[in-house]
């Protein structure tokens, strides 16, 4: 249980073979847990997970080509049961619980299927881990929205939710290439950070 006393975020990142979770598989995941009442990072995670030879047969080469990945660079990673273990174990010392933390991410409706692939749903349900997954398009949404009410504008004919759009609009760099999980976690912090006018210290 948390018995911390305060709101935490799984900030998260998933690298893919592909975009169907039918036939693609995770290769490379990371996150970061803050605790949002005090905007400290508690833990830092990353892992490439080794997939045996005939999943990579499946591969989208579309999407190797922009993630970069190859399996030989994933040989060095760690099989997906040991990862689910891993990941069972740290946001059980966390008090990682639903009502008490959320999920946050860029999109989602990607990351989560994927996700689910390590950690199956019942196993989250049985541990009582966060139900609601929250975006970060949305928050930038909902910002502009309020904004365009206060200056009585009208809401554009056409808006990029992407993330590098997000970040071009603050003048942020956009994510650092090639794409790799633990560089997106890193992009998506920036972004929501600048969102919300808040700054997250490092873990000590």
């Amino acid at each position: 249980m948390n018995l911390c006393g305060f709101m935490q975020a799984v900030f998260l990142d998933l690298e893919t073979t592909g975009l169907d979770c039918t036939k693609h598989v995770v290769i490379d995941i990371a996150f970061k847990v803050v605790d949002l009442s005090r905007n400290q990072t508690r833990a830092t995670y990353q892992k490439l997970v080794n997939h045996p030879s005939e999943i990579w047969q499946k591969t989208d080469p579309m999407s190797l080509e922009i993630n970069g990945y190859t399996r030989e660079l994933v040989l060095g990673g760690d099989a997906p049961l040991h990862i689910r273990e891993e990941v069972i174990a740290l946001f059980t010392q966390l008090g990682i619980e639903r009502g008490k933390s959320v999920f946050i991410c860029q999109n989602p409706s990607f990351d989560r299927p994927f996700f689910n692939q390590l950690v199956d749903t019942y196993t989250q349900e049985r541990l009582n881990w966060p139900y609601h997954w929250l975006d970060l398009a949305s928050m930038y949404w909902t910002k502009r929205v309020e904004l365009w009410q206060m200056i009585n504008e009208d809401v554009p004919d056409a808006i990029s939710l992407s993330k590098d759009s997000i970040a071009s609009y603050f003048h942020l760099p956009p994510e650092a290439s090639p794409h790799r999980a633990i560089n997106g976690v890193n992009h998506l912090l920036l972004c929501y950070q600048t969102l919300f006018g808040v700054r997250f210290l490092d873990q000590k």
